[in-house]
């Protein structure tokens, strides 16, 4: 079976095959498309909770305060790569032209942004 991830630099590569050889070992099949992006929402929702309580002006329930905001952005990642996997999507292509996109249509645009380079806190 698959070794889970260790500690050294892992591409996205080898994030997508390791995801899938899990799937397909531990996980039976793949969900639907649309069932996985429901549960995508659904832990982008988890991770939204813990970012309001933490960062925003929510508060947490008892027992709640010890969220692990890293288990939940994993959890965002999994099945973010469950659905690239199942439909085909290499991200690691697919994050190099997005970021090529960004580079040439924001060349310049935030670095003239007031907003960003002034040194005032907004809160």
């Amino acid at each position: 079976m698959n070794q889970p991830l260790d500690n050294k630099d892992v591409t996205i590569a080898d994030a997508q095959k390791k995801v899938d050889t899990w799937i397909k070992t531990l996980g039976v099949r793949y969900f639907s498309e649309l069932t996985n992006l429901a549960q995508l929402v659904e832990e982008v929702g988890e991770v939204a909770r813990i970012m309001s309580r933490r960062f925003g002006d929510q508060s947490f329930k008892s027992g709640e305060e010890e969220a692990d905001l890293g288990d939940e952005l994993a959890d965002v990642m999994f099945v973010l790569i469950c659905i690239a996997n199942q439909t085909g999507v290499d991200l690691t292509k697919a994050l190099e032209k997005n970021l090529q996109k960004k580079t040439q249509r924001d060349a310049r645009r935030h670095l003239e942004n007031p907003k960003l380079t002034n040194n005032k806190e907004t809160n």
